[in-house]
């Protein structure tokens, strides 16, 4: 068995060029009597989104329905025969949840309260502006865009994550999932040390998700501001304390209070900080900048590096006495190629979850693709893997060509496949789809989710109309 993602892959690109401004692929479908109407919308929407369909009554925005998946539909509330109301109440019926924005010339509040119920995300009062109606549609896709983040996050949590939020079933992550469950309910301080990609926030979520503290876990990467601006994003600021602080924050120790708060990258913490953050370990207060008083607060730390903090210490890069307060317990995550025997899990995992977020079906992984990613060395650790695993599904490969290096067959000059790039991989996409549907365009750019003037635009592009097998 092959690694082959689905015959419809998630598009990789969320926008083409149209005209020269950019166009979102996303389908639109307008129902209304009123020809002039019709017209005024799908010139408009056009110019913005990928694909307008209209229709000039229920019946006719049915047919078009069952034929293409629409992202918005924009109907009149007056049709002649079925009302937009009865027809978006039979969609529902259906289970079909596509966003729906009324329109009307006639306004009360029955046919307000009528539309909310079967589930309007919009109401737009004739006349109305073409802004009115493209900030509509826009607000549908956020709205949209929420819904499914918030769903994938659901499931990943739910069914691809173990009670201790790491997959593997090695020797070595059995001792550290013991060790880490034996520490969490401490309030001791714990210094996470291993490779970069190892997983050292993951190790730190499960030591808070193990506390039982009732806090928010708060991660923080201390390389990525300067001392100034990390002082004031660890403890806040009073308004005033400098230029530009125009009000008071809190800091993250303050969203940090009664949970736990991640410093990923300690090692790069400025001194100025270090001076900062051992006072505050030692004394469990903090002082925003600009205040005048301390505060206490109840957060355990967790750290994490992927340097040799002792080394640092002698290189006078890292103050000693910090370390020696960071490091009360320290936990190391193994790199991935010291726990090979977990990359058929790991692979199975981010193959769920990632097939999930790109809506295909998980494609089967077979003997000779996992015997491949076991030999590979892996510098990159576990974030390497998914990353390869991310690339095989968009690209409709196999492991072997998305590894980097020689090693994996990618090239030794940077380790991508030839003709992978973002250009190649929509012209491929774009040809299967044509091809699939037998050279009809028309059916192709609705299944694209594009408009078919771009569609033969791209194919001119290539070098004519002519369709290719891909």
């Amino acid at each position: 068995m092959s690694f082959q993602p689905s015959a419809e892959p998630a598009i990789v690109s969320r926008r083409v060029e149209e005209e020269g401004r950019p166009t979102l692929l996303v389908s639109v479908l307008v129902v209304d009597d009123e020809p002039g109407m019709r017209l005024f919308l799908k010139k408009a929407l056009e110019k913005r989104f990928g694909l307008v369909e209209v229709a000039e009554d229920c019946d006719a925005a049915e047919a078009l329905r069952r034929r293409c998946r629409f992202d918005v539909v924009i109907a009149d509330i007056r049709l002649p025969g079925l009302s937009g109301v009865e027809w978006v109440r039979s969609m529902r019926s259906q289970g079909d949840g596509t966003a729906v924005i009324f329109m009307t010339a006639h306004a009360d509040l029955d046919t307000a309260i009528e539309a909310l119920r079967v589930g309007a995300s919009d109401f737009i009062l004739k006349p109305f502006r073409t802004e009115q109606i493209m900030t509509a549609v826009e607000r549908c896709l956020d709205h949209q865009r929420a819904a499914r983040e918030n769903f994938l996050l659901r499931r990943q949590v739910e069914h691809y994550a173990n009670p201790d939020g790491m997959v593997g079933e090695c020797k070595l992550i059995r001792n550290l999932c013991s060790v880490i469950k034996r520490v969490a309910p401490m309030k001791s301080t714990v210094l996470i040390e291993g490779e970069s990609g190892t997983g050292k926030e993951l190790a730190a979520r499960a030591i808070h998700r193990w506390s039982g503290r009732k806090g928010c876990f708060v991660p923080i990467n201390c390389g990525a501001f300067s001392a100034e601006l990390l002082e004031s994003e660890l403890f806040g600021h009073v308004k005033g304390a400098f230029t530009g602080a125009h009000q008071s924050r809190e800091g993250l120790f303050s969203y940090a209070n009664g949970g736990t708060l991640f410093l990923d990258e300690i090692g790069e913490m400025p001194l100025p900080m270090q001076a900062l953050l051992l006072r505050v370990l030692e004394e469990r207060t903090i002082r925003p900048v600009g205040a005048n008083r301390e505060l206490p607060v109840d957060v355990r730390i967790v750290a994490a590096t992927n340097r040799n903090l002792a080394d640092e210490v002698k290189q006078g890069r890292f103050r000693e006495d910090l370390y020696y307060r960071l490091n009360v317990l320290s936990v190391r995550m193994p790199a991935l190629r010291e726990r090979r025997e977990d990359i058929p899990a790991l692979v199975e995992h981010f193959v769920a979850s990632l097939a999930t977020e790109m809506g295909i079906q998980p494609p089967p992984v077979g003997e000779a693709d996992l015997l491949n990613l076991m030999e590979y060395h892996w510098p990159g650790n576990v974030r390497e893997l998914r990353n390869v695993i991310e690339r095989c599904l968009l690209l409709n490969t196999t492991p072997g060509q998305c590894i980097a290096g020689p090693a994996g067959g990618g090239g030794a000059q940077g380790g991508e496949p030839e003709e992978q790039t973002l250009e190649a991989v929509e012209r491929r996409h774009i040809l299967k789809v044509l091809a699939l549907e037998e050279g009809n365009k028309s059916a192709a750019s609705r299944r694209l989710g594009i408009s078919r003037k771009t569609l033969e635009r791209k194919l001119k592009e290539w070098g004519g109309e002519r369709q290719e097998r891909v």
